[in-house]
């Protein structure tokens, strides 16, 4: 899912939260104009505040109506007829919203006319707003930005007619920038040099000659590789799970969803980990600010440990946290003379972790022993380079080692806690860390980030070894 997407439906409902409400605004305003009085004089009483302040509840009941009748759905621009059909429906569902609750509650409005004149321009602003959200949109995608870069795998009628469809109906948001005839290892090769290049965002498999075997082979390399894979409807004889059916051109395209950590769910935990993380700073800055003098106390060297580490889709981020180690501890990781005197607890992952490591302080050891060395990570949630529920944050020496299957815990971005966390902590076997990654990868909620966040204190008091 591309960034320009999400900031454009993340755009939608505040807009129109904004576009009903001045619309509401907007027919009180018209109810008081003297040339409307000549026609039908004011005999109620209804005072602005009070009139304000119930169009500012209102308004969010027709929010949530939106919402239902699916105008922030997220994926490409959709035609404006279509949405203007929702808008109306929507508009006349909110009117009778506000109907029944007069009803119910006996509160007796005293102007119709205020109330038939809110359901018109409200209808008229969000149409109008939306209007230009699409226009802007529609420019952005002719000037190349959030476009879907495609690679498009196979040839024949159901190619051509695609590769057209996106040239000509730029809004779509897609553009077939490459096509191999047949998938080979230099086709595979020369796809691999694009991604590097960052030149490709999404493959769409056309060619019904592909086996199986092939076919997953490409599904794996656009894992690998953090692309979106989609293909023409019955393709595949293997069971695949989040699976989205977008039609082009009257040809079905099936996507393979990588996570539901996409569109509204990608939004939904952006906004989660704000809060959550400018919570959690205010409420453990004390303690935050006591482990920083114990540190600077108690041994030689910076209150921060920084370096550089593999976030989303492999890319580096420059990552830190209270220093629990002696003074560029990490370069002992790859002294062999160091190597060869200690016991890697991982020996047979990509990952290396040593038994009575004798780099960790004395404060280190016991600020590792209640976790207390990764608060500062909530800053960089905070700024998104990471997230409070995810996989481990990923060093780079340990993913030049990772297997393909492992790559796939790069789709997110990693996170302070996680379920590994929570089951095991750091006896837990690297397999089965990354097992339970992937299941939270293809499993997503909100509900289940809550379920971990609260589970973190006890697996953080439960003893464990610290080394």
């Amino acid at each position: 899912m591309k960034k320009s997407e999400l900031i454009f439906t993340a755009a939608k409902p505040p807009l129109d939260y904004l576009a009903v409400v001045m619309a509401a605004l907007g027919a009180y305003f018209l109810r008081y104009l003297p040339q409307v009085q000549e026609v039908r004089p004011v005999i109620f009483n209804l005072p602005f505040t009070d009139y304000f302040s119930l169009v500012l509840i209102i308004a969010i009941g027709w929010i949530l109506i939106f919402a239902l009748a699916g105008l922030y759905s997220i994926g490409g621009l959709k035609k404006f007829h279509q949405e203007l059909a929702r808008i109306f429906i929507s508009c006349s569902a909110g009117l009778a919203l506000v109907l029944a609750v007069m009803v119910f509650s006996r509160y007796l409005f005293d102007s119709r006319f205020i109330i038939l004149a809110s359901f018109i321009l409200a209808f008229i602003f969000v149409s109008a707003e939306r209007l230009i959200l699409q226009i802007i949109q529609k420019i952005s995608y002719r000037v190349g930005f959030g476009v879907h870069r495609l690679a498009i795998i196979g040839n024949g009628q159901i190619a051509k007619i695609l590769t057209e469809e996106f040239s000509q109906h730029q809004s779509l948001g897609y553009r077939a920038v490459y096509q191999y005839q047949v998938l080979n290892q230099s086709a595979l090769a020369d796809l691999a040099k694009k991604v590097k290049e960052d030149k490709i965002d999404e493959i769409i498999q056309i060619s019904p000659s592909l086996n199986t075997e092939q076919t997953i082979e490409l599904i794996n390399f656009a894992n690998e590789n953090h692309l979106d894979f989609k293909y023409t409807a019955d393709l595949l004889g293997t069971q695949l799970t989040n699976l989205a059916v977008t039609t082009y051109a009257g040809i079905p395209i099936v996507e393979v969803k990588k996570t539901s950590l996409d569109g509204w769910g990608r939004i939904t935990k952006r906004i989660f980990d704000i809060f959550g993380s400018i919570i959690l700073l205010i409420c453990l800055a004390p303690v935050m600010i006591l482990v920083a003098i114990w540190i600077k106390f108690d041994s030689v060297g910076p209150i921060l440990f920084k370096y550089k580490r593999i976030g989303q889709y492999g890319k580096s981020f420059t990552y830190f946290k209270f220093r629990s180690m002696i003074k560029d501890a990490h370069h002992y990781r790859f002294d062999s003379a160091f190597l060869a005197q200690q016991k890697n607890l991982r020996t047979g992952s990509p990952m290396i972790k040593f038994q009575n490591d004798p780099r960790i302080t004395r404060v280190g050891r016991l600020i590792r022993r209640f976790s207390a060395d990764e608060l500062p990570e909530l800053f960089l949630v905070l700024v998104g380079k990471m997230s409070l529920v995810g996989p481990r944050p990923h060093e780079i020496e340990e993913v030049q080692r990772y297997q393909r299957h492992h790559k796939k815990v790069l789709t997110i971005k990693p996170g302070i806690t996680g379920l590994a966390q929570i089951s095991g902590r750091s006896d837990l076997d690297f397999e089965a860390e990354v097992k339970l990654d992937i299941f939270y990868i293809e499993n997503w909620s909100l509900g289940l980030d809550l379920q971990i966040l609260s589970k973190t204190p006890l697996a953080v008091i439960k003893r464990r070894n610290a080394s």
